[in-house]
């Protein structure tokens, strides 16, 4: 059996800033490895989780120069878990103004969870734009996905731990949890606010590896802005204009070489959906991990996202 390609070591940018898309929001980004190297940009999952110092090494840097940033309102970017002019919209625009800033004509896409829901959304819009995709933990913002989620699915296989999210919820609304948790979050009242993001947050972090292990938890303000993000994406159904928009709208560019990093036991974004993908990007690979959830820190999820970048760019 082959070993798994661990991750590169870590890394310093060569260039960090800031750059100005709103009146109201400015997006921390970073550039990392070679700069005349093959471009990529890395889109972060969340949505709200913000760019991670981890991110940097999943690419060869003598090979690539990688653009990171922090979406609206997440980790360095500012205002921090700013919701208004935050939308898949806004960030899809947003995606579009570093590439230009940063005078890239074409590059790879690279993104997990929320960020390959970004990613394919950015690829309908702008495909004369994307050279390739790199995705993980596919989530094609259908109904399926949120009841699986937020109604029924997850609950099955980790009843304990949803008895302790929904108890947060008053029995009367917990129909909505999403939009009961999205009043609690945006509530004047911070304590409020932050108890609710620490339940919020711990439903997902309880879940989302096959092997449970400790990590560093956010800080206060950190956390709250993840949480408020997400939710608000959540609430807004992504913001799309109708159900099923990923999956017709790429019937319109299925040859855009794609490469698939799927966990076996990815409790966050069930497999369905990277197999549905598959069928339309008739240039795809679909890599199922038999033995990983959804954190892109998993043995066989870093090794197979490494090979697909590298794979992918000697082919385009």
């Amino acid at each position: 059996m082959n070993e798994l390609q661990p991750l590169y070591p870590p890394i310093e940018p060569f260039q960090t800033g800031w750059l100005k898309v709103s009146d109201l929001h400015t997006l921390y980004y970073e550039q990392v490895g070679n700069p005349s190297g093959i471009p990529v940009v890395f889109l972060h999952g969340g949505p709200g989780v913000g760019a991670q110092t981890i991110y940097r090494r999943y690419f060869d840097p003598q090979r690539f120069r990688v653009l990171i940033f922090s979406q609206r309102g997440a980790g360095k970017s500012t205002p921090s878990g700013e919701l208004r002019e935050n939308t898949t919209w806004d960030l899809v625009e947003d995606i579009e103004k570093l590439r230009k800033f940063l005078d890239i004509e074409r590059w790879f896409v690279f993104g997990g969870s929320w960020g390959s829901t970004l990613a394919l959304t950015y690829t309908i819009t702008h495909p004369d734009r994307v050279r390739g995709l790199v995705l993980r933990g596919i989530f094609l913002g259908v109904q399926r996905e949120h009841d699986w989620l937020y109604v029924n699915g997850v609950s099955q296989i980790y009843p304990e731990l949803w008895e302790r999210y929904i108890q947060f919820i008053p029995e009367g609304e917990r129909s909505d949890l999403v939009g009961a948790y999205y009043k609690r979050l945006t509530s004047p009242d911070r304590e409020i606010a932050f108890a609710a993001a620490n339940h919020w947050y711990d439903w997902e972090e309880d879940i989302i590896r096959l092997i449970p292990r400790q990590v560093r938890r956010m800080e206060d303000d950190e956390l709250l802005a993840f949480a408020r993000i997400e939710c608000h994406y959540m609430a807004n159904n992504l913001f799309f204009p109708r159900e099923g928009y990923i999956i017709e709208e790429l019937k319109k560019v299925p040859h855009i070489p794609c490469w698939i990093a799927q966990g076996r036991y990815d409790m966050i974004c069930p497999v369905i959906s990277a197999l549905e993908l598959s069928r339309v990007m008739i240039n795809s690979k679909l890599n199922i991990i038999p033995d990983a959830g959804h954190s892109i820190s998993e043995p066989g999820l870093v090794d197979c996202l490494i090979r697909g970048i590298e794979e992918l760019s000697e082919q385009a």
